[in-house]
């Protein structure tokens, strides 16, 4: 962009304000950034990071069938992202965090919609553009009915996600005893597959397969390894999650590189410190343990 960043914060938040796509994209960003925050909380606790992985890869191909069957794109991903939450609901036996059984079908699925996406790709005669976009994303494009379906979509995606939260907890950290007191296990394990594939086929046409991909897992796996307790991470996750989507759009407006870099570096970069840190942390409480001890 020809505008420069300064060090006064509200002519720069004024900048960032000035034109109204940037106004549709800091919306839609703060939507789509608690929605796959709440979603990636789950997703990151239960150990589904893979499942999750190819609930967004799926889409690049659902949108090429769209695409080549002259559909809305939103149709075929909504198809495809349900059907592979399905697919791993019923194949994979139960659906617990880590199942070996659950990781073989997500790599099955995966590989085999990704041969699709190919296929339909080399089939379409179509300009490239309208596939790319769903790689990468539209986020600096968005218009104000896109702002308005995301918005829908959010909020009838959290409310499902409140009202199954705490059985969905319980049965995230012990779904043996969960079972055992009558939490119907499997039933919300699909439940919450379901929620997450409505989420990512929504929200993925805006912001790309790579980008929701790390707004689901980063920001979760930073909160869990800050806090142990289900509400306070869930309250960081998401914090977290609009701080890295807030960042990456003032950054890359003021730069010529695009969004998704910058939210995935900064993701990553944040849980890399964090970790370093708990490694520093760890290492100086057993030292002064061993100082105590002798």
């Amino acid at each position: 962009m020809a505008d420069s960043p300064s060090w006064d914060l509200l002519a720069d938040l004024q900048l960032l304000l000035r034109f109204h796509f940037m106004q549709n994209a800091l919306v839609v960003g703060t939507l789509v950034a608690v929605l796959a925050g709440a979603v990636g909380y789950f997703v990151v606790l239960r150990g589904q990071s893979f499942a999750a992985h190819m609930l967004s890869q799926v889409g690049f191909p659902g949108a090429a069938a769209a695409v080549l069957l002259h559909l809305p794109p939103v149709i075929g991903l909504a198809a495809f992202c349900t059907a592979a939450a399905l697919g791993v609901g019923v194949i994979g036996r139960r659906i617990d965090a880590g199942n070996r059984m659950e990781s073989a079908v997500v790599g099955s699925i995966l590989a085999f919609s990704l041969g699709l996406g190919l296929l339909f790709f080399r089939l379409y005669a179509g300009s490239a553009q309208a596939v790319y976009a769903f790689l990468f994303g539209t986020i600096l494009g968005i218009s104000d009915r896109d702002v308005a379906a995301t918005a829908v979509t959010a909020v009838v995606c959290l409310i499902a996600l409140a009202a199954i939260a705490r059985p969905l907890v319980f049965a995230s950290v012990d779904p043996d005893v969960a079972e055992a007191r009558g939490v119907p296990v499997r039933a919300i394990s699909m439940a919450f597959l379901l929620l997450a594939a409505l989420a990512v086929a929504v929200t993925v046409q805006i912001v790309g397969t790579l980008l929701i991909f790390a707004l689901l897992v980063a920001p979760g796996a930073c909160a869990l390894q800050l806090t142990a307790r289900p509400a306070r991470g869930l309250a960081l996750t998401v914090a977290l999650s609009l701080l890295f989507t807030w960042t990456g759009l003032a950054v890359a407006y003021f730069t010529i590189y695009p969004v998704g870099f910058f939210i995935t570096t900064i993701a990553f970069a944040a849980y890399v410190l964090i970790r370093i840190a708990r490694a520093i942390s760890r290492g100086n409480g057993a030292s002064h343990r061993d100082a105590q001890a002798a």
